[in-house]
């Protein structure tokens, strides 16, 4: 954003006062200053000339450019809970709040959007006290009207707002017991690092990510007191969008996508650890 010819001066003057070698003279008429007013008019007008340029192309590309999931997946992001849009137009009129307020109404923390068989896919999640959720049924609804307003004439799309996918792991530990005693517990730090290395792997996946069991694997032989990490079995149950109950649980043989964007561990009671 261009700055204005005030601000470009009071930083020139700035720097002039910080260099005892250069002329800092208080009088309004010394000649030094009528030069830095007319290169701060000048800097501001080419700031300004440059963010019409800017907003021009951004109009260009708007009404040019087609609308790929992408696009689709950025206005899902900007979805403010609360607020009305311009008439006719895809944006919001922010004039009046705070970068907080705005913020604040931004519910959308995640979204993924794919193309299947002429469909949009697009996915949706919040955060709920740090944690991964799906937007309230009072929200989605909002989110619904929102989307059907912004969304190209004759676009076929789905919004998934759905709980996460379970993921179930049977792994077996191979530990150094010097290091993990029998409940993967370090003996030196009373923590669980097995543990805590799948929690960050989890967190590591972006919304939408592909779960790789070779990568799990990867992250584990990192740990501290872990000699081998075998993957006995790893499955994982999604939501059925029709009846909005969990399926069966599915085998994971290489990586799967999580049907919601994303996974939640239940507990940790099928890890083995063996000497």
């Amino acid at each position: 954003m261009a700055r204005t010819i005030t601000d470009i001066q009071n930083g020139i003057y700035a720097k002039i006062a910080a260099d005892p070698t250069l002329p800092n003279s208080i009088s309004q008429s010394a000649t030094y200053r009528r030069f830095i007013f007319i290169i701060s008019y000048a800097i501001a007008l080419l700031e300004s000339l440059f963010d019409t340029h800017n907003q021009e192309v951004q109009n260009i590309i708007e009404a040019k450019f087609p609308h790929r999931p992408s696009w689709y997946r950025t206005k899902a992001l900007a979805f403010q809970y609360g607020h009305d849009l311009i008439l006719d137009t895809d944006k919001y009129d922010n004039t009046g709040f705070t970068d907080e307020e705005i913020e604040a109404a931004k519910v959308i923390k995640y979204s993924a959007v794919t193309k299947s068989g002429g469909q949009l896919r697009i996915k949706i999640a919040t955060e709920a006290a740090g944690v991964l959720a799906p937007i309230t049924p009072e929200i989605k609804s909002a989110f619904d009207f929102y989307i059907d307003e912004i969304t190209d004439a004759g676009v076929n799309y789905l919004v998934l707002n759905l709980l996460p996918d379970i993921l179930l792991l049977n792994i077996q530990i191979y530990r150094d017991p010097l290091v993990l005693d029998a409940n993967g517990m370090s003996i030196l730090n009373a923590n669980y690092p097995v543990q805590e290395a799948i929690n960050e792997y989890m967190k590591e996946l972006p919304f939408d990510g592909e779960l790789v069991l070779a990568h799990l694997v990867d992250k584990l032989q990192q740990v501290p007191g872990v000699k081998v990490p075998h993957i006995v079995n790893a499955e994982s149950k999604s939501i059925n969008i029709d009846t909005n109950e969990y399926n069966d649980a599915e085998p994971i043989n290489v990586k799967t996508v999580p049907v919601s964007g994303y996974f939640t561990i239940p507990n940790f009671d099928n890890i083995a650890y063996v000497v």
